[in-house]
């Protein structure tokens, strides 16, 4: 079956930086768009950023080119690279497989805390 294990999220001050991965297995990952979400409580999952197999990025208005996603197609890890953090990106991060119109594969999210 597929499988999705994020890691790396933290507590962060703001202005600070931190990089997710995301190892994924059972499926052909260098086929599959990928991306990654978030959600904060009490608030909507949210598209972060997309990445095509061909390496096409997609991000959220919110990111302002603060976070950059990629994807080593060798080690089947994606990343999620964020940096200027501020207090209102604390969420839950999620990786996913698959578009973003598509059910696709989840993982269990990494939290990541920015403090003020």
């Amino acid at each position: 079956q597929v499988q999705l294990v994020e890691s790396g999220g933290d507590l962060v001050q703001a202005g600070g930086s931190l990089r997710l991965s995301c190892a994924v297995s059972g499926t052909a990952f260098r086929l599959n768009d990928m991306g990654w979400y978030r959600q904060a409580p009490g608030k909507q999952r949210e598209l972060v950023a997309t990445i095509s197999p061909f390496g096409t990025t997609n991000y959220g208005d919110f990111v302002k080119g603060r976070f950059t996603i990629s994807r080593v197609n060798t080690k089947n890890t994606l990343y999620l690279q964020m940096n200027s953090l501020m207090p209102e990106d604390t969420a839950v991060y999620y990786c996913k497989v698959g578009r973003a119109s598509d059910d696709g594969y989840w993982g269990q999210g990494t939290q990541v805390t920015v403090s003020s």
